[in-house]
């Protein structure tokens, strides 16, 4: 599974390591180290991305006593945390002997490497640390006394949800059971019940040497989590810059055990992703981009360099910069209005931005702009959304490309205003492919690629006032909003069970270009020309801006919102609408003034 790895042997504390590096040595080295009951394996995609688009020196092994690595005899005692730090500390002399290595640690891997960064023994041998999924037990003991001694109903609630989370630690406590049960059954079965309970894809997940590793591991538990708990360190604090991603579906290991963590670790980075618990394996491309960020901020730092993107947020610290930072996010219609905003405010939570839209150089506007906002990376793309092979071959990039979209915001629209009557079929075709088809096009490709991914995901659809207050100069404008507002209602439905959320966001008056762009049938040049002044000037003296709308939309990501109804027109046009149908349909017979 790690193709063009170089395998080395590093003997140490009576076994010997299997090693395996990818990318240039002397480039910045990143060690992963795998947790239970894994191989180093489980990093073979996070590897592959960090040597390759990011072009780090990775390093992997195999823990004692898993994968090709030796076990020590007897394996009692042979687990501690001491011999593990030793175990670390010969494989970082071997690969990077004259600098300090990047550790990123997952489950029992983080649980560990916790230890190398906060040990006397390891002090300057480690730059940066990323923990996914893994507590330090020092950490934990503390937490557990405090809720002990100064209990209060939160904290006793906080204590006996994680105890009930940690209910495997209890059986492998157990003398033989654990050793009976992977070496029979359910080493045989847990490959299945894995890709089921995290949604691993089929075939992708080792477990040729997962017996005998999960066996051994055991130790793991049984030499060190006892007494670490009982009398956990005082001294477990680190100077050392750690990056924390914790994963918002884990059911092993609560959020609330990080709640205190900067008074441990000071240079403190958080990252929250919706996601479980084997983020290897399940979100390969956002935790190598969010790796591959910490990791030159730190070394940008290192260097007295200005730093990264990624150093920069931390200055401005966005509300929703653990929510949304690495995490990949499309936008059409980026070129201006509603959608640049909503590029730039996802920049600033430092996502990573592909803007789209039919006019290239507005979308490398928008893109080059995401950068300075803040975005880890951006790019921009020219493709018109009703037109369905340009959006398959977009849709087909992205994913070979940079992955599976988070969260896709549907946002291009054109506007047409007139009489039903004088609305041709043309002029009928023509917003319906861009209001409503464009919309369907990108629900239906990205979409589809979030549902296989297993990991969620969220779609916004910018929809209108319109979709729900009737008007009579937009019939076409208001039928192709409304028809957004319930494909979103019905998506919303349908992909609720794969923690896919979609919202309809509903504006009223904003103050964007779509006026200067819009079509009034019915009438001729001059008299058009004019109308788009009158409707210009009109929007401008509302002067609501697209910024408002784009932290609308962030936040109905985060709350997981069905319909936002965004200026106050907006609102109390939806509330008639529930309420008081029949004021809006009279309010809807005035003949506007054009």
């Amino acid at each position: 599974m790690l193709e063009g790895a170089r395998e080395r042997r590093v003997r140490t504390g009576g076994v010997e390591l299997c090693v395996a590096e990818l990318g240039e040595p002397g480039r910045p080295t990143v060690v992963l180290v795998h947790g239970y009951p894994d191989s180093k394996e489980v990093w073979s995609e996070v590897a592959a991305r960090l040597a390759g688009r990011f072009r780090f020196h990775v390093v992997l092994y195999d823990v004692r006593g898993h994968g090709r690595s030796t076990a020590p005899e007897p394996l009692r005692g042979g687990f501690t945390l001491e011999k593990l730090t030793d175990d670390f500390l010969a494989v970082a002399d071997a690969v990077s002997p004259d600098r300090p290595v990047h550790l990123v640690g997952h489950d029992w891997g983080s649980v560990q490497s916790w230890e190398f960064v906060t040990v006397a023994r390891a002090r300057g041998r480690v730059a940066s640390f990323t923990s996914m999924s893994g507590p330090s037990l020092d950490h934990f003991g503390h937490w557990i006394n405090e809720r002990v001694s100064k209990p209060s109903p939160r904290r006793i609630g906080q204590l006996f949800g994680q105890g009930a989370r940690s209910w495997y630690v209890y059986l492998l406590h157990t003398p033989a059971l654990p050793e009976l049960a992977w070496r029979g059954p359910l080493g045989r079965r847990w490959p299945g019940v894995l890709r089921r309970l995290e949604r691993i894809p089929d075939g992708d997940y080792p477990t040729s040497s997962l017996p005998s590793d999960a066996a051994n591991g055991a130790w793991l538990y049984r030499d060190n989590v006892r007494e670490r708990l009982r009398r956990p360190r005082a001294d477990a604090r680190t100077t050392v810059p750690v990056q924390l991603i914790t994963p918002s579906g884990d059911a092993y290991l609560s959020e609330r055990l990080y709640d205190e963590l900067e008074r441990w670790a000071p240079r403190l980075t958080r990252r929250t992703l919706p996601a479980k618990h084997w983020l290897p394996r399940t979100r390969p491309d956002q935790v190598s981009t969010w790796i591959a960020d910490f990791v030159t901020s730190v070394e940008s730092a290192r260097e007295g360099r200005a730093g990264t993107a990624e150093a920069s947020r931390s200055e401005t610290a966005s509300p929703y910069a653990q929510r949304f930072g690495g995490q990949l996010v499309l936008i059409t219609g980026a070129g201006s209005g509603i959608g640049r905003a909503t590029a730039l405010a996802f920049a600033g939570a430092g996502a990573r931005v592909i803007a789209v839209d039919r006019d290239a150089k507005s979308a490398t506007r928008t893109a080059e702009a995401a950068l300075s906002a803040g975005a880890t990376q951006a790019w921009a793309e020219t493709v018109d959304v009703s037109d369905e092979p340009a959006m398959e071959k977009l849709a087909a990039r992205i994913h070979g490309e940079l992955g599976v979209v988070d969260v896709l915001v549907n946002n291009a629209g054109i506007g047409l205003s007139g009489p039903f009557l004088d609305t041709t079929s043309d002029d009928w075709r023509r917003v319906l492919d861009v209001n409503l088809w464009g919309v369907i096009h990108g629900c239906r490709l990205f979409g589809r690629q979030m549902a296989e991914r297993g990991q969620g995901g969220h779609i916004v659809n910018v929809a209108s006032a319109a979709a729900f207050q009737p008007v009579r100069a937009l019939p076409a404008y208001g039928t192709s909003k409304a028809a957004v507002l319930m494909l979103s209602e019905c998506l919303r439905a349908e992909l609720a069970g794969q923690d896919i959320g979609v919202t309809a966001i509903c504006p009223g008056v904003v103050n964007t270009g779509i006026t200067t762009t819009a079509t009034f049938v019915g009438v001729g040049p001059e008299e058009e020309k004019r109308r788009r002044k009158r409707a210009a000037r009109a929007y401008g003296l509302r002067n609501y801006p697209p910024k408002k709308v784009a932290r609308a939309v962030l936040r109905a990501v985060v709350r997981n919102e069905a319909v936002v109804a965004v200026t106050p027109e907006a609102k109390a046009a939806r509330a008639l609408s529930r309420f008081a149908p029949g004021v809006l349909r009279a309010l809807a017979r005035i003949e506007p003034r054009l």
